[in-house]
């Protein structure tokens, strides 16, 4: 599978990437069986970068991620986390974390806590965590309603810990796209994670987001390149960012889908290979669950897709944007 060092620095990542908020207990349970599996068919297909959070089912990803790896060479493989939400013990576990999407008993609450002080103490505890004795790569999550301590002190403390050596590269991961363009201006980060905001069916990272990257320099990780679930299975009931899609959008994604076929191209092939088009994108992140849907993912990206089919969804005003 293809390489790609990210931005002007020296940390690479693999051009398929593993998202391990499904073996944190995404929306339903996950056993742990299953999660190893998904991480070890991950590494069978050739996946050489991992991404994880203390989010991701009040640390379970981690501790499963940190868990599956442990026997492989720590010089092999990138791993990422972020920062930006503290995990503080609860007195009494009695309840379920589903309220923020995760199968798990809330035996901890998140903290929001983008200071320098925050920063570090989520790294330690990361480490812990995961087992390791050092993250490649960290991000600023979600601080969409915290800017100010985000670029005042967050960003500050994780460009002091990339010159010190402790991170090898830095960014901010997100779902839109104004806040990751200043990120890029006004920072030195090397990498954005920017998730469901280039897409088949949501371009709006290539007005601004993309050139920007490109122009400096730094490099662009796409997540939820299904938009959550459509993409991958558009039917009634599919999900668009978390929430039932809408009619129109929908239809969209079908007519997306009759394109791709008519070019013997599976929808969710098509989804994977769209961002990788921009040279600013490094990877596509894809969350998986188990080893038949990293088996999946790594089959699809492996698919040729023609310039044709490019060349017909414009036509027919089914895309609005392409880097090439």
């Amino acid at each position: 599978m293809r390489q790609n060092t990210l931005g002007r620095g020296e940390v690479g990542v693999s051009e398929l990437s593993f998202g391990s908020a499904g073996i944190g207990n995404l929306y339903t349970p996950v056993e742990p069986e299953q999660a190893a599996a998904a991480v070890e068919a991950a590494w069978d297909a050739g996946i050489r970068y991992f991404d994880t959070a203390p989010h991701y089912g009040i640390g379970l990803a981690e501790r499963r991620l940190g868990e599956a790896l442990r026997s492989r060479s720590r010089a092999e493989y990138t791993l990422s986390t972020k920062v930006g939400r503290l995990l503080e013990p609860l007195p009494f576990a009695d309840g379920d974390d589903l309220g923020n999407g995760f199968a798990v008993r809330a035996t901890h609450r998140r903290v929001w806590d983008f200071s320098a002080d925050g920063v570090r103490r989520s790294i330690d505890d990361s480490l812990v965590r995961l087992g390791t004795d050092r993250i490649d790569m960290v991000y600023l999550h979600d601080p969409d309603n915290h800017v100010a301590e985000a670029f005042g002190q967050a960003y500050p403390a994780l460009e002091r810990l990339r010159a010190e050596g402790v991170v090898g590269a830095i960014g901010a991961g997100m779902n839109q796209t104004a806040l990751l363009t200043r990120f890029l201006r006004d920072t030195d980060i090397d990498v954005v994670l920017c998730a469901g905001r280039h897409t088949l069916l949501d371009q709006s990272a290539l007005a601004e987001l993309l050139p920007e990257a490109a122009a400096r320099g730094r490099s662009v990780v796409v997540g939820g390149v299904f938009n959550s679930g459509l993409l991958a299975d558009p039917r009634p009931g599919a999900t668009y960012d978390y929430r039932a899609a809408p009619p129109a959008l929908l239809e969209r994604a079908l007519r997306i889908k009759a394109v791709a076929e008519r070019h013997g191209v599976p929808l969710r092939a098509a989804a994977i290979a769209y961002p990788l088009r921009h040279p600013a994108v490094a990877s596509v992140l894809v969350g998986t669950r188990s080893a038949d849907e990293v088996q999946d993912a790594a089959d699809m990206y492996s698919r040729t897709v023609p310039d044709a089919l490019w060349d017909d969804l414009r036509a027919e005003g089914l895309l609005e944007g392409d880097a090439r």
